[in-house]
């Protein structure tokens, strides 16, 4: 281990060129050195290709071709990146300051000391305008219960750093799912259990809100799938609530806006999975 580890950034754009400069400014302004970039892109048809072709110098591999979705763009990633650390971060999204690789650099060399494969901080859920929605990010005992226990992606990959050992001992991304293949292999990695770093009061990105995860109802369903091929319970409490909130998404944002229908369902989500989390807690205490 290096006294500056790797920071590996795999970014999966298509048709981004509204965004993808900021994101490739983001990391290329950081002031961490030991880093590098990696773009998928899956055959754009807008300026994106021209946007890589001018950043050619601040991105270490980058590669236009058709894919089947961004877990087949970062899979292919995967097989480029150096770093002992990886970090997948959307074209949309954006690191949150110049110096947030700087700041979780010494957290990464405490996470490999201990042989502990995730280190994750806080993202700031934002509008296509910049107007924060919420911060999202939870000590790992409250995550790990929502997405083993309750089945409620209680996480988001923005502020995920993995250790590349993850991979090599778990495999990559299933390309069978097209919006929660990330929440699968949190499930394959930790649901015996297991550790993972929280790092309080760091938010890492920007993540705009949107994208592939807007469709509600359709994440829910492969939540289900993901929690049913890994013979965990799909019927929870907190997973019918999150279906309900995925039914009403709709509606809500039509009448509340993006940011307030946002600031709810993070709201709720908290609420309820910190209660499934307590009650967990006490059962714990007791059978002790």
């Amino acid at each position: 281990m290096t006294s500056q580890p790797l920071i590996s950034v795999i970014v999966a754009v298509y048709n981004g060129d509204k965004t993808l400069q900021r994101c490739i400014d983001s990391v290329f302004d950081q002031t961490y050195p030991n880093k590098e970039l990696i773009v998928l892109d899956g055959g754009s048809t807008d300026d994106t290709v021209d946007i890589l072709k001018r950043n050619n110098d601040k991105i270490a591999y980058w590669k236009s071709e058709p894919d089947t979705g961004i877990y087949n763009a970062w899979n292919k990633a995967l097989d480029h990146v150096s770093g002992e650390w990886i970090y997948f971060l959307g074209s949309d999204d954006y690191l949150w300051k110049n110096s947030v690789f700087q700041e979780m650099a010494s957290h990464l060399m405490k996470g490999a000391s201990e042989n502990i494969q995730l280190v994750y901080g806080q993202v700031a859920r934002v509008t296509a305008a910049d107007e924060i929605c919420c911060v999202d990010g939870n000590p790992w005992d409250y995550t790990w219960n929502g997405i083993v226990e309750d089945g409620v992606c209680t996480f988001t990959h923005q502020g995920m750093f993995h250790h590349r050992s993850l991979f090599e001992t778990y495999g990559k991304f299933d390309e069978s799912y097209r919006i929660v293949g990330d929440y699968e292999l949190l499930i394959r990695v930790f649901k015996e259990g297991g550790d993972a770093l929280f790092v309080n009061g760091l938010i890492v990105a920007g993540m705009q809100t949107g994208g592939v995860t807007a469709n509600c109802t359709n994440l829910v369903k492969e939540t289900a799938r993901a929690r049913r091929t890994h013979s965990l319970k799909v019927v929870t409490i907190p997973w019918l609530i999150s279906y309900a909130w995925a039914i009403c998404y709709p509606v809500l944002n039509r009448i509340l806006g993006d940011k307030n229908t946002r600031y709810l369902v993070n709201f709720g989500k908290r609420f309820v999975t910190g209660l499934s989390h307590k009650k967990n807690v006490i059962l714990k205490q007791k059978n002790q």
